[in-house]
């Protein structure tokens, strides 16, 4: 053939630096394209020699990535199905562009919605290059083979090559912005994220190995890839051993997973992965993004939020699918409905694991709910329809640690734990050693006590209080006992309210300066067993702060101050001492009495710390004052 100059088939004269501008920000992406090019070519070729329609020798069909530093090179070589100048002309030189407006206007503020869509996987590589060929070859029978060039500009050379082997070779000559791809590390980071499980042996070089105490290269290719990666296999022929070993692989150095799943649908679409529940403990966030999405095992994101449910963005593992509609760069997720479809079909299966699991291995599901609970509950606040499933083996544990389903716990406590308005109360701790007391006088009283110390466990508590049947989840600590399940009226103490004055200004006077803290003063004529003061705080305030410190949008109760009630037991006998001495004094005298009357600043400072609230000076104070009355000095 005859060497020949043309113009590429565009409508602008500009396409090459829109390419480099819009696409700068994805710039190493260009490798995953022409890889996963060379890997469509080789596959296409298997195809055609599986149907009969190519009759040669298949013999090495690896896809080869090589470095030239001196010359300033990257070549991707396969030996695939190649080109024809025919080819070349239809599938090089054609971009499929309507007009240059059009162009420019639709994908002006979408920086990564250019590759693909046109045709333009291949030009990804003029992100990076001053200079890109193609030297090919056809696999059809009395082909010749062609060299296209091209400078990033529309004009290409297009010239007969000497190359003699069926394929293509991709050469770019990389510019002086972009050297980096240049090294070796940086071109070994990129295969192994974007091409560790393409389905075609992709080859980086020589493997090496520590001879005479340095490195050294030997005869064997390094193939950086696994091309039948675990998801790509049937379950029945795995065991356990090779699941955990494709975690570890994936996450080097974490613990190993609780369960997995197996993905395999072929309709209405096709999806396949492995997705793993990992230990949550106690923490979110920190462990997003820890799902990866592949295309025909071509890596694309770890962001897929659109395409599961925020919950199981928790997961970790590996999703497949061709069918999920991605934009033209292949890096961002398009919303549409097969998308929904996809994520209500997972949500569904990890939804029928988990029921499972819990139906065929109730102590393994109760042994591992601590590290599964935070999923679980964060699955059923943000997914309706996984709560509907949820709810059959969500887990509730007591202070005992004993635990129950929904239901068992609703049968649990029914007799003893509703109060005069026919309201189920269920009492739970988010705290068992700073409100130990608190439990133990629930306890006495007969009463269950939830331990809900978990992360979500507040947002939880709050839901389940609008989905269960007249119920609500009442703190230990937010009331004295006798009112935490009210089965009748307390009266209110026989105080007048000059002596309620009195005595709040008693206790009032010996309270130490808590940041943002208020307290209030309630009189109570409870048994004389009962502690002297209680600390309490109203269960709805509480709440609405501990949701505000994980919730935007609810700054405003966040900024408020703690109110707590002191709750005073008017028929202890040491109360009852000081609303005798009180009695009738002005409030400078209150202060004096209060002041020099050590056993009221003990009893206030005993019902401090028994809400873990005396700290610093004052807990060093109360301890020299603890020591110097038993002493009697």
């Amino acid at each position: 053939m005859e060497e020949r100059k043309g113009h590429i088939g565009v409508t602008t004269d500009n396409i090459f630096p829109i390419i480099k501008k819009f696409l700068y920000s994805d710039h190493e992406i260009f490798l995953r394209e022409l890889v996963s090019n060379a890997v469509d070519a080789t596959q296409k070729l298997k195809t055609l020699s599986s149907l009969g329609e190519f009759k040669g020798e298949l013999g090495d069909t690896a896809v080869r990535v090589s470095l030239d530093k001196e010359k300033g090179t990257i070549t991707i070589s396969d030996r695939g199905i190649g080109m024809t100048e025919d080819e070349i002309n239809k599938y090089i030189n054609q971009i499929a562009l309507s007009s240059a407006n059009e162009f420019l206007d639709k994908y002006k503020n979408d920086a990564n919605a250019i590759i693909g869509h046109f045709g333009l996987g291949f030009y990804s590589a003029f992100m990076v290059s001053k200079q890109v060929e193609i030297v090919t070859l056809s696999h059809k029978e009395g082909s010749e083979a062609v060299k296209w060039s091209c400078d990033g500009t529309p004009e290409f050379t297009l010239s007969k090559a000497d190359k003699t082997e069926r394929g293509t070779d991709i050469i770019l000559y990389i510019d002086d912005e972009n050297k980096n791809f240049l090294e070796q590390g940086e071109i070994d980071k990129l295969l192994k994220k974007y091409c560790r499980f393409l389905p075609v042996s992709i080859v980086f070089g020589k493997k090496t190995e520590w001879k005479d105490g340095k490195s050294v290269e030997t005869e064997e290719d390094n193939v950086i890839n696994d091309t039948t990666p675990l998801w790509t296999r049937k379950p029945a022929d795995l065991k356990d051993e090779d699941y955990k070993k494709f975690y570890q692989d994936l996450y080097p150095f974490t613990d190993e997973p609780l369960f997995w799943i197996h993905l395999n649908v072929d309709y209405p679409f096709k999806l396949t992965g492995v997705l793993y529940f990992p230990k949550l403990k106690s923490n979110v966030d920190p462990h997003k993004n820890k799902i990866q999405l592949y295309s025909n095992q071509v890596f694309i994101t770890d962001s897929v939020e659109g395409i599961v449910p925020e919950f199981l963005t928790l997961m970790h593992g590996v999703i497949d699918s061709p069918d999920i509609p991605l934009n033209v760069s292949r890096s961002y997720l398009q919303s549409d409905h097969n998308v929904k479809k996809i994520s209500s079909h997972i949500t569904k299966k990890v939804a029928d694991r988990l029921e499972d699991i819990f139906k065929n291995d109730r102590p393994q599901f109760e042994e591992k709910w601590d590290d599964l609970k935070i999923f679980i509950e964060y699955g059923m606040l943000t997914d309706e329809k996984f709560y509907d499933r949820a709810q059959k083996f969500c887990l509730l544990k007591n202070t005992d640690g004993n635990i129950f389903t929904f239901e068992e716990y609703k049968t649990l406590i029914s007799g003893n734990q509703t109060d005069k308005e026919g309201t189920l109360i269920y009492l739970y701790t988010n705290n068992r050693e700073e409100q130990y007391s608190y439990i133990n006088a629930a306890k006495d009283h007969g009463y269950d006590v939830l331990l809900l110390d978990g992360q979500l466990d507040v947002h939880l508590a709050g839901m389940l209080e609008s989905k269960f049947e007249k119920s609500r989840f009442v703190r230990v600590d937010s009331d004295i006992v006798n009112n935490l399940i009210k089965k009748e009226d307390i009266a209110d103490a026989d105080l007048t309210d000059k002596q309620k004055e009195e005595l709040n200004e008693t206790f009032k006077s010996q309270l130490p300066k808590i940041e943002k803290v208020e307290f209030s003063f309630d009189y109570k004529p409870l048994n004389e067993n009962i502690q002297p003061i209680q600390i309490t705080q109203n269960e709805y305030t509480r709440r609405m702060k501990e949701m505000a410190a994980m919730q935007t949008g609810m700054s405003f109760y966040g900024e408020m101050p703690d109110n707590f009630t002191m709750v005073i037991n008017t028929n202890h006998p040491l109360v009852k001492k000081i609303i005798t001495d009180v009695d009738g004094k002005d409030v400078e005298a209150v202060s004096k009495y209060a002041s020099e009357n050590p056993i009221i600043k003990q009893l206030v400072d005993l019902a401090l710390l028994s809400n873990n609230m005396l700290k610093g000076e004052s807990l060093s104070n109360f301890i020299k004052r603890s020591t110097e009355l038993i002493t009697g000095k």
